[in-house]
């Protein structure tokens, strides 16, 4: 259970004053639906009101703090006429301008011959100081409230920013002192301060470098939610390390069999990353290892020999893809080398139906099926294995860290293999594979050529369409990417279906188009046609970036290059370069290109290597946006960011497994304290982890 003292910041955002029917739903929209979401709300700057000059004196476009006395109300004669109030000090006039102002109000906060002080843009409009919609106006006496630094949040539509800096005020003003769960002698060679004065200094900042990332409130809120990350998946593995594994260690007999029908020898990274899987699968507890490849690194290829050490040894071994492309294709690549060794392999899909479905059932029960592989049919609650020796989960942010479960516990101690085609910075790694070893695919096969990759403008086009009829006639086939289906009516993106018209008109009918919202018989169709030859143009959208594999495809165009992030765009031009032939691969831009946008093709043009590829792009876009954290699994950060505090991260996974060799179940002093910072940041399910024993 949450441990009550964190209830305040775990109560709806409703319970704060002023927030009711009409301004929740933009609260929910901009930070969530709790009360503690708004504490990690960061200012994005500041606003400095301490320059107080004379009126005379206040300088056009700054915010200027003026003492000064009301002389007269000047109400709109129409609703288009601003509403004015002139006011004065010893040394010159100044006007406040308000659009739709209400008189009655306008004439409280203003009374005629009373001091003011109010503060705001200082505009000079025909020789005369003015102020339009001050932001403050406060009696004299109230001075000091207004003379500070001031917060600057993000907003969203329909909230103001009084409003919001009031609501988290409000919020503040909730929460709790919590047990410091840091230990004492790092938490004072850091020169931290402690939980609840670091929110304060973020929150309520004299100067820009309190809320910059690097001051040390920041850093200690950032290192609290590392460690809490941390500290979560080294529980998680310390649970699977308690679950009783098994020894697989086969014979070698069918491995050799196997090598000797591959038509090429494994790479290095290819042998060195089989070496750890078989390594841990000969333990006698269960294996967790993420086999990292980059685009066309050969992964399909380790898998199949973790799962021949796996049937070697008597167990059974599953094979589970997000996509049933990608399955088949696994299938495809596998089958004459499982025939090879005497394997019996099958394949299930969602498309498997009746009797076909209910045969491959029992075979998979009886153990005559050695090896399947399929989709998420695999993890139906009527799928049972005679013996699951090793599970095997390609492009893993696809999948949550339950489907990876569901699988593993088909078999009894079953070990699991999880591999991702994208490669993941290092500190990513850790944050959302931490319960794992990591292995990984850094070599491309012999006989596969560098990728010729250019950066061309949109407005050479025409040449550019002119210039594929060469390579079509020597029998290239082409991609051709387009971001969109179907302009929408202020977009200005080549659709996929006006690219494919235009294509079809200039070669003929040998273009086809697939997209998003074709339906999975008719997309394959089209798929099949163009790696069997049938078609020389493949215009898609995105659609095609994961897994698909025709050797025979050597040029790859992606119009609006600009719009793709860089994880993206490798993963697109790893469709070509596949077979031994030169491949090219060419991004199309329109102007003008922003700083980031040229950045990234830069990087693209510069190298082929995803690993360097994933480091840049972190470096570019932080943490919270890489590969796009909402779909792909990986975890968001509210108060860490792994690009500024990737050092912090290395420190947190070292205390997170100190913590856990000296008290296990958390139940020591610091323990208990660590408990509440995993509620804190909701990474209570290693609790109940914990409680499962």
């Amino acid at each position: 259970m949450r441990p009550s003292v964190l209830n305040p910041l775990f109560a709806p955002i409703t319970t704060l004053p002023g927030i009711g029917p009409r301004l929740a739903p933009l609260y929910q929209r901009l930070v969530g639906e709790r009360v503690g979401d708004l504490i990690w709300h960061w200012p994005a700057g500041l606003v400095d009101r301490s320059h107080t000059p004379k009126v005379a004196a206040a300088p056009a476009g700054k915010i200027a703090t003026l003492t000064v006395r009301v002389e007269a109300h000047f109400p709109s004669a129409s609703p288009k006429r601003p509403y004015r109030v002139r006011c004065f000090d010893e040394t010159g006039f100044v006007t406040l301008v308000f659009f739709h102002g209400r008189e009655d109000w306008l004439r409280r906060q203003l009374p005629d011959g009373e001091w003011r002080v109010v503060s705001g843009m200082v505009e000079h409009f025909n020789n005369e100081v003015q102020i339009t919609h001050p932001d403050h106006i406060v009696p004299l006496a109230e001075k000091d409230s207004v003379m500070g630094v001031e917060p600057v949040y993000p907003l969203t539509a329909g909230l103001t920013a009084k409003m919001v800096a009031k609501t988290v005020k409000a919020a503040l003003d909730r929460v709790p002192d919590l047990p410091e769960w840091l230990d004492a002698a790092w938490k004072q060679r850091q020169a931290w301060p402690d939980w609840k004065p670091a929110l304060a200094c973020l929150h309520q900042p004299s100067s820009e470098a309190d809320i910059g990332a690097d001051s040390l409130a920041r850093r200690r809120l950032a290192y609290d939610e590392l460690l809490a990350n941390q500290l979560a998946l080294a529980m998680v593995r310390a649970h699977m390390r308690k679950v009783k594994g098994r020894a697989l260690q086969g014979d070698g007999s069918l491995r050799a069999k196997v090598a000797a029908a591959l038509p090429f020898r494994l790479t290095g990274a290819q042998a060195r990353s089989l070496a750890e899987i078989e390594a841990d699968m000969a333990k006698p507890f269960r294996m967790l290892r993420l086999l990292q490849g980059d685009v066309g690194s050969g992964k399909t290829v380790v898998a199949l020999f973790a799962a021949l050490a796996a049937i070697e040894a008597g167990a059974q071994a599953a094979l589970l893809a997000p996509t049933e492309i990608l399955a088949r294709q696994h299938f495809a690549t596998i089958s004459p080398l499982a025939q090879a060794a005497g394997l019996r392999i099958a394949l299930l899909t969602g498309r498997d139906k009746g009797r076909a479905r209910e045969a491959i059932l029992a075979d998979l029960k009886s153990g005559a099926i050695n090896l399947i592989l399929g989709t998420h049919a695999l993890i139906q609650d009527d799928v049972a294995f005679h013996d699951l020796g090793l599970a095997i989960i390609d492009e893993q942010h696809r999948f949550g860290v339950q489907q990876r479960l569901d699988l593993a516990a088909k078999g009894s101690g079953t070990d699991v293999l999880v591999m991702t085609a994208t490669p993941i910075p290092r500190t990513l790694v850790l944050t959302a594979y931490g319960d794992m070893e990591a292995s990984r695919l850094d070599e491309k096969p012999p006989g596969r050529q560098p990728i010729d990759t250019r950066v061309l403008p949109a407005s050479r086009m025409d040449e550019i369409v002119t210039g594929l009829r060469r390579p079509i006639s020597a029998g290239a086939r082409i991609y051709w990417v387009c971001p969109l289906v179907e302009e929408s009516e202020n977009s200005d993106l080549a659709a996929a279906e006006d690219r494919h018209r235009h294509l079809e008109h200039v070669f003929g009918p040998r273009v086809g188009l697939v997209h998003g919202r074709m339906k999975g018989p008719t997309k394959d169709k089209v798929m099949a046609a163009f790696a069997a030859g049938e078609l020389d143009i493949l215009v898609a959208t995105t659609v095609i970036e994961v897994g698909v594999d025709v050797p025979e495809a050597t040029i790859m165009v992606i119009e609006h290059a600009e719009r793709f992030g860089l994880a993206q765009l490798h993963q697109l031009r790893g469709r070509v370069g596949r077979g031994s032939g030169a491949s090219s691969c060419l991004l199309l831009y329109e102007t003008p290109l922003s700083e980031a946008a040229k950045a990234r093709l830069e990087i693209m043009r510069a190298t082929e290597d995803g690993f360097v590829i994933a480091e840049e792009d972190l470096r570019l876009r932080g943490g919270g946006e890489i590969l796009g954290t909402r779909q792909s699994g990986l975890p968001e950060f509210r108060a860490a960011d792994l690009a500024v505090h990737g050092e912090l991260l290395a420190a947190a996974r070292d205390d997170a497994k100190l913590i856990l060799d000296r008290d296990p179940d958390l139940s020591a002093q610091r323990g208990q304290a660590l408990r509440v910072l995993l509620y804190l940041f909701e990474r209570d399910a290693a609790i109940r982890t914990l409680r499962s024993g």
